[in-house]
């Protein structure tokens, strides 16, 4: 065996600690990050929030204000530009030729392994450019300033409404009620879910308030303990009527079709409304079919009787707590907003979804004075707070470089989906992420990240961001539609469609077949039930 030396060169991506962040910051939602940045404000002492507008010129920071070329491309350049407080947000760059760097390098993840390494960096303490506060050109709101024309945010416009269980509570005080039966009737009020129904039967409560009491020691074969059980239940029964009786109608019911028949209740005893009474009581699902002729023989009567019953129904709420849930919890806040500007659009980051931190200066500052000497902490404890310093300053280079990334992926959808932004999702063309990763010289990964748990508002609505990518159907001259534009297509037709004659999705095939898109039967029930749209025979009037 003979022994000997080799040189040979190799090449190996390792994934540090930064580009790791920067990767996990990129994939993100709103909320997400806003947590991510609040636990990095309780860990890194080095970070601070700032409500100040800082000037950048005082770090050195005259690079941040490079314009984002494909924003710009978008927007009319012959008109001029008015000085939008978010404008010079959304078009900062500090460290746009890194942002490009990281970006590129995802690209070549395929087979990295990471590695243990520190985020000391060069080993300095002094103030660096990407240590100033990033986003701080984005104005506080300013709810009392008395401008008419100033936008509410989202949160402003979805107040939250009063709860159903405040609402029945406010009539349970005007009813004489005994104490025991007031508590039975608010025990019943709050075991309502959110769309007013009692999920659990009566025993079951009975029961479920006996654990919570006293008697809950009693032995359940003890003669005593069922007969307060049977006296709990009736007492709950007295109460239960009461709650049916209240307002907003059927509230209270144990299923859909007791919630049916409380309303109709409330209405006037006409022959439509003690049919409908009688159509409730008989197996749901021969309405939902809108089996009339089934209907009839069970209910005895005649076809026009049961005609007019099934409108009726069909104008009773089945969820009789739907406007009293918080709708705030659904507001969607947009991380990209698109206006128009002259002929073309302009691309924004909302300035209310970004962050706006900085390295705190007293502690950065005290880091630098205590660099000659360190007696004080030891050469461990100054290395653990210069490590700190370095993860402050990386996480807001990362921030900055997410958002940057977001704004460059929106432009060029933005370039790309002009005929949407126009005219709407009819004008949509199909577009795949390979598309926007080659133009930005982006991995088809990373915008995988970036357009996933993303919005953008639009003129005609706010959509995520995945939304405006899209699959291609062929047409009878070679080209493409879009799969968003045929769904939009579909929908169209339906609302035009004949109450008495609604279109089957063999017409509907045809119907696309004649616009010059190929589309098989089996592919427009997909697109109409990704829609929600009932099939022919539920749609058809009654």
């Amino acid at each position: 065996m003979k022994q000997g030396l080799s040189l040979r060169v190799s090449q190996h991506l390792a994934l540090t600690p930064q580009l790791q962040q920067s990767i996990r910051l990129l994939q993100l939602s709103t909320l997400e990050m806003a947590q991510e940045v609040e636990q990095m404000l309780d860990e890194n002492p080095f970070l601070e929030r700032t409500e100040e507008i800082a000037e950048r010129e005082a770090f050195g920071l005259e690079q941040v204000d490079v314009p984002v070329s494909a924003g710009e491309q978008i927007a009319d350049a012959s008109l001029p530009e008015a000085p939008l407080p978010a404008q010079s947000i959304s078009e900062s760059s500090s460290s746009s030729s890194e942002a490009t760097d990281g970006d590129g390098l995802e690209s070549k993840l395929e087979g990295a392994s990471p590695v243990e390494e520190s985020w000391e960096g060069d080993g300095t303490v002094e103030m660096a450019p990407d240590d100033s506060e990033w986003g701080g050109e984005a104005p506080a709101r300013n709810s009392g300033s008395g401008d008419g024309d100033e936008t509410a945010s989202a949160a402003d416009l979805a107040r939250a409404p009063v709860s159903l269980q405040d609402h029945l509570h406010d009539q349970a005080r005007c009813l004489r009620l005994s104490d025991e039966d007031r508590a039975a009737l608010y025990f019943l009020i709050e075991s309502l879910n959110d769309d007013g129904y009692l999920e659990e039967s009566l025993a079951e409560l009975a029961g479920a308030w006996l654990h919570l009491s006293a008697v809950a020691t009693l032995i359940e074969n003890d003669p005593a303990a069922q007969e307060a059980r049977e006296e709990l239940e009736q007492r709950l029964g007295v109460a239960l009527q009461w709650l049916q009786h209240m307002e907003p109608a059927g509230v209270g019911a144990r299923d859909l079709g007791e919630c049916l028949r409380l309303q109709i209740l409330e209405l006037r005893n006409t022959p439509e409304a003690r049919a409908a009474l009688a159509i409730c009581g008989q197996p749901l699902e021969l309405m939902a079919k809108r089996d009339v002729k089934r209907l009839c023989n069970l209910c005895g009567i005649d076809d026009e009787t049961a005609r007019a019953a099934l409108g009726l129904i069909a104008r009773l709420e089945p969820k009789p707590g739907r406007r009293f849930v918080d709708v705030e919890r659904n507001v969607v806040v947009p991380d990209v907003i698109v206006t128009r500007a002259g002929r073309g659009f302009k691309v924004i980051l909302n300035p209310d979804v970004m962050p706006r931190l900085r390295v705190h200066d007293v502690y950065a500052n005290a880091m630098r004075q205590n660099r000659g000497g360190r007696d004080n902490g030891g050469e461990a404890g100054h290395a653990a707070m210069q490590q700190r310093l370095q993860e402050a300053r990386w996480f807001i280079k990362n921030i900055q470089q997410r958002f940057d990334t977001i704004l460059r992926v929106s432009s060029a959808i933005v370039e790309r989906q002009r005929n949407f932004f126009m005219h709407g999702e009819l004008a949509m063309r199909p577009l795949v992420l390979r598309e926007i990763a080659d133009e930005l010289g982006l991995h088809e990964s990373t915008i995988s990240r970036v357009t996933t748990a993303k919005y953008m508002a639009t003129p005609f609505g706010t959509y995520e961001l995945k939304y405006f990518f899209g699959s291609s159907l062929g047409t009878e001259t070679g080209g493409n539609a879009s799969s968003t534009a045929v769904r939009a297509l579909l929908k169209q037709f339906i609302s035009a469609e004949e109450p008495a004659k609604p279109l089957s999705d063999n017409q509907l095939s045809d119907l696309l077949r004649e616009q010059g898109i190929e589309c098989a039967r089996r592919t427009v029930a997909k697109y109409r039930e990704a829609l929600r749209i009932a099939p022919a025979n539920l749609r058809k009037a009654l």
